[in-house]
C-alpha cells in the first residue's frame, strides 16, 4: 500500500503533534488521560481524535497506517476480552481484532510494522482512563497466532524475535516490560484506589508517591493487584520495604521499636516516630482494599526483622 506524498506528510505530522502534546500533558503529578481528551484532541484546526469511539486501533480518515492501539480496563477477577501477554522472548503481543489479519484495522497495523512507524499505546487503568506509553514499535507480524509483537522501547526494538532466545535476552526483555508498562498500571491503580494519597501520611503529591507491594514483588504471590498494593510516600514506601515500618492486620502502623528510640532531626521525628499508631486509611472500593492474607504475612516479617 502506497500513500501519496501528502498522505505521508499529513500521518508524520499528526504521530509528531500527538506525542508532543502528550508529553506536555502527561506531568509526574498528572500522568493518566481521559477518554474525553482523547476523543477531543484537535490537529490542525480539526478535532482528530487519538483513539476510536468503539474500536482498539486507530487509523484517522487520511492516513493508511494505525496511529494508536488501546487496551481496555478490565476490572480485577475478569477475563480481558483481548489475552495481550508477552512470547517466550519477553516481549509483549497485541492481539488482532477477531475477524482477521485482512480486517482493515489489522491491515492498518501491518502498515505501521512494515513502515517502523511509531504508535501509541493507551492501556486503561479505569473505566474510560488510560496510562499512555509511546513511542511504541511493531517488531513481528504473527499472523498464524494472530498477533503483533510490541517493541516499548527503543532497546527491545532491537531484540531478536525467534524462539530460541537465549535465556538472558528473554528476562531481560521480562524486565523492561515490567518497567515500562507493568509497574506504571500497577503505580496508576494503587494511586487512584488511595485517591492520590499516602495511605499513612496523606500526602498528596503524586510525584512523590509509589505503589508498595505488601507481599513483596519476588514472592510467588506477589501479583501487581491493588488488593497487593499500597499508595505510599517515597520515604514511607522505603520504611515498609526495610521493615522500618509495619503494618498490622487491624490496619495499624507500627514503627520498629529500635527506630523509637533513636534520637535525630525532624524527619525522624515527623516523618517515622509520630507515625506510630496510626491507622492506615483504605480505598473505598472494598475490592481495593488490602488482602487481609497479604497484610498478616508481612506483619509476621517486620516482628522477625524487629
Amino acid at each position: 500500500m502506497t500513500d501519496s506524498p501528502m498522505e505521508e506528510a499529513f500521518g508524520a505530522r499528526v504521530r509528531v503533534a500527538a506525542m508532543d502534546w502528550l508529553r506536555q500533558r502527561c506531568t509526574d503529578d498528572n500522568f493518566l488521560v481521559q477518554r474525553n481528551e482523547l476523543l477531543n484532541f484537535h490537529f490542525e484546526g480539526e478535532r482528530l481524535p487519538l483513539v476510536d469511539p468503539n474500536r482498539g486501533i486507530r487509523k484517522p480518515r487520511l492516513m493508511t497506517a494505525a496511529l494508536s492501539i488501546l487496551t481496555t480496563y478490565t476490572p480485577s477477577g475478569r477475563r480481558p476480552p483481548y489475552d495481550d501477554r508477552p512470547g517466550v522472548d519477553g516481549l509483549l503481543r497485541y492481539k488482532y481484532r477477531k475477524t482477521g489479519p485482512q480486517q482493515a484495522d489489522n491491515v492498518a497495523l501491518r502498515v505501521a510494522y512494515e513502515r517502523k512507524l511509531p504508535l501509541i499505546w493507551f492501556y486503561g487503568v479505569a473505566e474510560g482512563l488510560y496510562l499512555p506509553r509511546f513511542p511504541v514499535w511493531l517488531v513481528a507480524d504473527e499472523q498464524e497466532q494472530l498477533q503483533f509483537a510490541v517493541a516499548l522501547d527503543e532497546a527491545q526494538l532491537l531484540m531478536p524475535i525467534t524462539p530460541e532466545v537465549r535465556i538472558e535476552q528473554r528476562r531481560y526483555a521480562e524486565r523492561l516490560t515490567r518497567q515500562r508498562l507493568h509497574q506504571p498500571v500497577f503505580r496508576a491503580q494503587v494511586l487512584r484506589a488511595y485517591d492520590g494519597s499516602c495511605a499513612i501520611c496523606h500526602l498528596r503529591h503524586v510525584s512523590l508517591l509509589d505503589a508498595a507491594h505488601i507481599l513483596r514483588d519476588s514472592h510467588p504471590q506477589g501479583i501487581p493487584a491493588v488488593s497487593n498494593g499500597l499508595a505510599l510516600c517515597k520515604i514511607h514506601h522505603a520504611a515498609y520495604d526495610n521493615n522500618i515500618l509495619g503494618i498490622r492486620p487491624d490496619h495499624v502502623v507500627e514503627i520498629r521499636t529500635d527506630i523509637l528510640k533513636e534520637k535525630d532531626g525532624p524527619m525522624l521525628r515527623h516523618g517515622l516516630q509520630e507515625m506510630d499508631g496510626l491507622s492506615l486509611s483504605v480505598p473505598r472500593m472494598r475490592r481495593d482494599r488490602p488482602d487481609s492474607a497479604a497484610i498478616e504475612h508481612r506483619y509476621e516479617e517486620f516482628r522477625k526483622s524487629a
